[in-house]
């Protein structure tokens, strides 16, 4: 979402609000000068990614030299 300085101000803890959900962007003169965002939410947005990556049946060394061989 994105909104003006302005609207931020007047609706300040809507905005608060909102961005527990998503980010919101924070324009001045049509230009994008700041974001308002949740500082957990990328922790476990970027561990759910994580569940289910590596089988159960593999064990950290060979995951780790797949990953390896891929670069």
């Amino acid at each position: 979402m994105s909104i003006t300085a302005t609207e931020l101000k007047l609706n300040l803890g809507k905005y608060l609000l909102l961005a527990e959900k998503e980010d919101v962007f924070i324009t001045k003169n049509g230009k994008v000068v700041a974001k308002l965002t949740n500082p957990f939410q990328d922790r476990v947005s970027m561990a759910q990614s994580l569940f289910g990556s590596v089988p159960a049946e593999m064990t950290l060394e060979e995951a780790q030299e797949e990953r390896r061989n891929k670069i």
